[in-house]
């Protein structure tokens, strides 16, 4: 019965939607305040019934209902409660109705607290994002059912992918989601400013912290992915510019150029019909990361489905979404005024460059990605667009973004002083170089990408630090002055501040990968392999019975020049239901670096394939990604960025006028 009510929910949920969208718009074309009024609660309602949905099916999977084709196929008795919850989403109709659940979480959101915006803006924002519920709904019911009974019920359970039966799993997805989905609210106020021919700085306001928001679970969810990837896959890399991994980063480029393009276009009323394309550029780039998963043109340990027939269905809401604002975009955009100038040497100025960077890294990754499936799909022929073409121009091209932050980030708005900032960034950039000329000086005809990105990493860093020394401290000032000028400082621009510095920090991170080290072997009990400055040597391998696994484990002990240093146990795990092996990566922290260890089945007599890394800094990547996230919960904090904040007088009368073109 709980099935039926959760199945039922989901098509009140799509009328509700259908209704968030019809009722809203035509309200604002009428002038009519209840019918916009009615988009407010239909918002709320789908959010209810797509929530109780969602329920309905973690009931499902938590009680283990078999008779359940989705729990059937995606769980076992014997899984772990955790990995019942999580496979909820480990598979393609539970995903799809994770993103509508948090589709509606968003339209919900507006509707409680965004009583501060222009009733109008409210309401087409409303039906916008009604209209995406409603498309995601409508794809749920006809093609992805995941309520659909199963019968007679099986005894058992298929059991959850094996890859999947992973903490990171039960993270990874729904933070992915909470960027992807939240770039939706933010594409919906795009659309409505331009329906209503109307954008300004107080429209910025309104959607900046929604942009900061899904830029901050982005980050986290991508940092997730690959730190998931890196120890669960047993390959010893955190990104391999898979199409899946790309389809990730490419609203991800969009977005953080969009905050710091609405940062100038709230800050100096500049970049109006900039911010709206990207705006529309950050949500297309999610669309496309579901197509490419959901649609079958590809096979990647992240895709779900390979149905056809679900492939057109996104594809038509792909165009549908795309197309319909990019032609409402080339309608409305000649029409809106400009706004504010700036002198090119200026933070707008700086920004302007770094929006350009990131939108050429994001349209290369694009093309990169796009290329060999089209042409495969067209002409038969199979190309690979891998690593070594992203790196040196995708990655170039970031190296040049990690140059150019420092000075944006010193310098002043609307007229900056070139030869003042450089002067206060002198030493972060000797800094700098003396790092290069040591590392290249060690490496000696090393790789020198490695270098150069190390660099420019304490770069970007020590040049966030140099802004914030200026800030709070002046010569002979006291202790409790530099205290004090700290404390005066917003929190936005400790958040700024912080962001920077993580970049640098996980692009320090990424350099260090350039300096490892990696042994591939075959061991047996009381063998020693050299791995970078550690031997590892093989104690024992131990056979292990799990909750739905059988486990192969190797104890090793990992020494430093004959010293102990500690104990790591990668394994292999066989998964009986599924036929299938999973390798379990044995890592051991030190000092920020890691030792990295996966093997294979052990042949008969007692020998087993090992891959070793030693890894320095490696984990500076996440602590980076996870500083850059907490950089932007911190100008989220600021009140002046929080939704709903008192708007400055001026942004309060622009908001209030009937009509500003």
């Amino acid at each position: 019965m709980i099935v039926e009510i959760g199945h039922f929910a989901l098509i009140l949920a799509f009328a509700l939607a259908l209704i968030q969208t019809l009722a809203p718009f035509i309200g604002a074309r009428r002038g009519d305040t209840r019918l916009m009024g009615v988009g407010s609660s239909a918002a709320l309602g789908q959010f209810v019934f797509v929530a109780a949905a969602f329920a309905a099916l973690a009931w499902a999977h938590l009680t283990s209902d078999f008779s359940v084709l989705n729990v059937a196929e995606n769980s076992h008795s014997a899984v772990p409660a955790i990995y019942k919850f999580s496979g909820v989403w480990g598979n393609h109709e539970g995903s799809m109705l994770l993103w509508s659940l948090i589709l509606a979480t968003f339209g919900a959101a507006v509707a409680l607290f965004g009583r501060s915006l222009p009733m109008r803006l409210r309401a087409d924002a409303l039906a916008v994002q009604g209209l995406i519920g409603a498309a995601f709904l409508a794809f749920i019911l006809l093609t992805s059912n995941p309520f659909e009974r199963l019968w007679p019920a099986p005894f058992e359970g298929r059991d959850l992918n094996p890859v999947l039966q992973d903490p990171g799993l039960a993270i990874h997805p729904p933070l992915l989601y909470l960027g992807y989905v939240g770039f939706s609210i933010v594409f919906s106020f795009a659309a409505a400013a331009l329906i209503e021919g109307r954008i300004d700085a107080a429209w910025a306001r309104y959607v900046r912290p929604f942009a900061l928001g899904a830029w901050c679970f982005l980050t986290l969810g991508i940092a997730m992915g690959s730190y998931w990837a890196y120890y669960t896959l047993g390959w010893g890399g955190f990104w391999f510019w898979d199409p899946v991994e790309n389809a990730s980063l490419m609203p991800w480029l969009a977005g953080t150029a969009f905050v710091h393009s609405v940062a100038v276009m709230e800050k100096r009323d500049a970049l109006k019909v900039w911010s709206i394309f990207l705006a529309i550029l950050a949500f297309s780039f999610s669309l496309l990361g579901t197509f490419l998963v959901r649609s079958g043109v590809l096979t990647s340990v992240h895709a779900f489905a390979s149905d056809p027939r679900r492939g057109v269905f996104i594809l038509v809401i792909l165009a549908l979404f795309i197309a319909g604002s990019l032609a409402l975009f080339a309608w409305r955009a000649p029409t809106l005024r400009q706004g504010g100038l700036f002198a090119p040497i200026s933070r707008e100025g700086a920004l302007v460059l770094n929006n350009l960077l990131l939108t050429t890294v994001a349209a290369i990754v694009f093309f990169g990605t796009l290329y060999p499936l089209a042409l495969e799909q067209l002409t038969g022929e199979k190309i690979t667009v891998g690593a070594p073409f992203f790196n040196i121009t995708a990655g170039t091209l970031l190296l040049a973004v990690a140059f150019v932050m420092p000075f944006g980030f010193s310098m002043a708005w609307k007229r900056g002083d070139f030869l003042g900032v450089a002067q206060r960034l002198t030493i972060a950039l000797a800094a700098g170089v003396v790092v290069f000329v040591a590392l290249i000086a060690i490496t000696k005809g090393g790789p020198v990408l490695a270098p150069i990105a190390a660099a420019l990493a304490i770069f970007a860093m020590l040049g966030a630090l140099t802004e914030v020394a200026a800030r709070i401290w002046r010569r002979g000032a006291s202790l409790a002055t530099v205290g004090s000028r700290a404390m005066g400082l917003p929190l936005s621009f400790w958040g700024g501040a912080l962001a920077h510095f993580g970049f640098g920090l996980a692009l320090l991170g990424l350099a260090s990968t350039g300096f490892g080290a990696e042994t591939i072997a075959a061991m047996k009990a009381g063998g020693a392999q050299q791995v970078g400055p550690y031997e590892i040597v093989l104690d024992s391998i131990d056979r292990r019975t799990g909750p739905n696994y059988q486990e192969t484990a190797a104890k090793m002990t990992v020494r430093r020049d004959g010293a102990f240093v500690a104990t790591v146990e990668p394994a292999r795990r066989r998964f009986a239901s599924r036929e299938m092996s999973t390798t379990q990566a044995g890592i051991l922290t030190l000092n920020f670096g890691q030792i990295y260890v996966s093997i294979g089945d052990p042949a008969d007599d007692g020998t087993v394939a090992t891959r070793l890394y030693w890894k320095p800094l490696v984990t500076f990547i996440w602590l980076g990604a996870c500083a850059m996230a907490l950089g932007g919960a911190l100008s989220l904090a600021d009140r002046r960025l929080r939704f709903g904040a008192p708007a400055r007088a001026k942004g309060a009368s622009a908001a209030t006028a009937p009509a500003a073109s």
